[in-house]
């Protein structure tokens, strides 16, 4: 009989829990005029360096009391220089911004020491265009946004596994279904974009594009 020891690895306390950050540098007289061009030369960066999934963002929406609330949801385009992405109409992300398009994305990529933040205002995509978009997806996931009732409490997984049956059935030898009423996409065209890079002893660079009268006025601010 072999004997297996474990030994637990004492962890860090949180407050100990930091980076140098040494990889590049963000300076106001060399970053692209267009904020949007900028974020696309980041975004292609990223994607080079093959950071996980480089389109998550974390979408920040109000409740109807004011209260923040916060979810990962993935970048699908960036189009007329705003961001698309697309969800259930139904789901609180979708009532919130129905009720309050203001919004803000966040990005983080740490494998390049860089995090973009985006404030902006939502509007829902022509439903032409989020027809063609949902009509490109996996079939699987097109099944998946037909039988999820997003963010509804359910009782258990099982509800899910039954609606997906029921969709697969009721669109059986259908390849591409058509897109469920309550599913599509949103658009954000940002007022302010803020690009930030990790630096040595937490002298961070960040440099911010603010519209004012239909331009882009770039300032650097402390970290």
């Amino acid at each position: 009989m072999v004997l297996l020891i474990f030994q637990k690895i004492p962890m860090k306390p949180i407050s100990e829990l930091r980076t140098e950050y040494t990889k590049a540098t963000l300076d106001q007289a060399t970053v692209d005029k267009n904020p949007i061009a900028q974020f696309e030369k980041w975004f292609h960066e990223a994607l080079e360096a093959e950071v996980l999934e480089a389109n998550a963002m974390t979408l920040s929406t109000v409740t109807e009391s004011g209260r923040p609330t916060a979810r990962i949801v993935l970048l699908k385009g960036i189009e007329q220089n705003k961001f698309l992405f697309y969800t259930n109409y139904q789901s609180q992300k979708g009532k919130e911004l129905d009720n309050n398009p203001a919004c803000a994305l966040t990005f983080f990529w740490p494998e390049l020491e860089r995090q973009v933040r985006i404030e902006g205002i939502s509007e829902r995509l022509e439903s032409s265009v989020s027809e063609a978009y949902f009509q490109s997806r996996p079939r699987s996931s097109q099944v998946g946004a037909w039988a999820s009732p997003q963010s509804s409490i359910i009782k258990d997984r099982s509800l899910l596994e039954v609606r997906a049956k029921e969709i697969e059935k009721r669109f059986a030898g259908n390849e591409i279904l058509p897109k469920p009423n309550q599913w599509g996409g949103y658009a954000i065209e940002p007022f302010e974009i803020e690009f930030w890079q990790g630096r040595p002893s937490r002298l961070h660079d960040r440099i911010v594009y603010y519209k004012s009268e239909n331009q882009w006025v770039i300032h650097r601010l402390a970290p």
